[in-house]
């Protein structure tokens, strides 16, 4: 299996875990013509979207995928945000496990100013566990066993505070930035509590546009967990 990246950060989010016989979308924050260019116009293998929220750099698509037949997964909470009433809108709780196809989802609750924001722990069997976290300050949980991890990293503190300082970005926005996303040294202290003995992709999500830095981000979570990072990029594929 593989992971495509079509989207990565606030103007939008969707990322494709691709095999043989079986596709899963993880968010549909962007066109539904770019999804299906993702997908090379072929929806037949795709068995449903995970949307962790009803912001639109991670919702936008949801309507478009139902009327073509993809059932998408969420809480009830992101639903109703969205004003959204389908048969084809799954309903999903925390710690509730469900099957999409051959993938096993445990939906976790997460921290962000959303109406009833998740994440998602996935098992297959053809990659094992995938951590699958985004849009959090923090996560309560620890997780066992994993063995690949997409998190958000959106901004350093330090990033944002000169930017503030200097005008960039206004006052305002701090205390919404630092109440919804994920920092890095945030990041770094979520992964150091896990276990990451079996892990073998770590890759960094939903990093911001005017408060990150990739390459110091990927130098500073390599230091702390050993692990080789990557950043994620629209075109990216990496082999799970």
């Amino acid at each position: 299996m593989k992971l495509k990246v079509l989207a990565s950060g606030s103007k939008g989010n969707c990322y494709l875990i691709q095999g043989d016989n079986e596709t899963i979308i993880l968010e549909c924050g962007i066109r539904y013509k770019q999804i299906l260019e993702g997908l090379d116009f072929n929806l037949e293998n795709v068995v449903g979207c995970l949307v962790t929220h009803e912001h639109k750099d991670h919702s936008k698509s949801i309507e478009d995928l139902n009327k073509n037949g993809i059932d998408v997964y969420a809480s009830k909470g992101t639903f109703e945000s969205l004003g959204i009433e389908h048969h084809r809108a799954k309903v999903v709780e925390s710690e509730k496990l469900l099957k999409v196809g051959n993938f096993t989802i445990m939906p976790f609750e997460t921290k962000h100013d959303a109406k009833e924001p998740l994440g998602f722990l996935i098992n297959h069997k053809e990659i094992g566990n995938l951590l699958f976290l985004t849009d959090s300050y923090y996560c309560e949980y620890n997780f066992n066993n994993l063995n690949h991890i997409l998190i958000e990293c959106n901004y350093s503190k330090n990033i944002l505070d000169e930017n503030i300082e200097n005008g960039v970005i206004p006052v305002s926005l701090r205390n919404r930035i630092v109440k919804s996303h994920f920092e890095l040294n945030n990041v770094i202290d979520f992964l150091k509590s896990n276990d990451l003995s079996q892990v073998k992709n770590l890759l960094l999500i939903h990093l911001s546009s005017s408060n990150s830095d990739s390459d110091y981000f990927i130098q500073e979570t390599a230091k702390a967990t050993g692990l080789a990072i990557d950043v994620a990029r629209k075109g990216l594929e990496i082999y799970l």
